[in-house]
């Protein structure tokens, strides 16, 4: 009986960790088209394949393309936010080559916890 207590405690516990590392707050700051970021800043193509860390990351093969809302900033300014087709998420600014700029003038604002949140489908999943 203690045996199964132990691991259950020990799932819990990696079961917390996991779920901590998901919401951890990547950036303070981002940068983006407009005060609310809707609007896309740039096109860019993927220039080798990329397998993100967990649920936040956008995964994606070279040759994509990929449109940029987001370029987190100040502690973090490798990571950028975007989406292809229907899948959104962060990648490494070094993993794409700009094809198309859209805005050129962007606004620094404060990221939200819900930015660093998995987005599956049309609901936020909480892990």
């Amino acid at each position: 009986m203690s045996r199964i207590l132990d691991q259950k405690i020990l799932l819990l516990v990696i079961s917390f960790l996991t779920s901590v590392q998901s919401t951890k707050v990547l950036s303070e700051w981002k940068k983006c088209g407009d005060r609310e970021c809707e609007t896309a800043m740039s096109r860019v193509q993927a220039t080798t394949d990329y397998l993100g860390p967990d649920c936040r990351y956008l995964n994606f093969k070279t040759g994509e393309e990929i449109i940029v809302y987001s370029k987190l900033s100040r502690k973090n300014e490798n990571l950028w936010t975007g989406s292809k087709g229907k899948d959104f998420g962060y990648f490494p600014k070094d993993a794409v080559k700009v094809e198309e700029v859209f805005i050129a003038e962007e606004v620094e604002v404060l990221t939200k916890e819900t930015d660093f949140l998995c987005l599956h489908g049309d609901k936020y999943a909480f892990e």
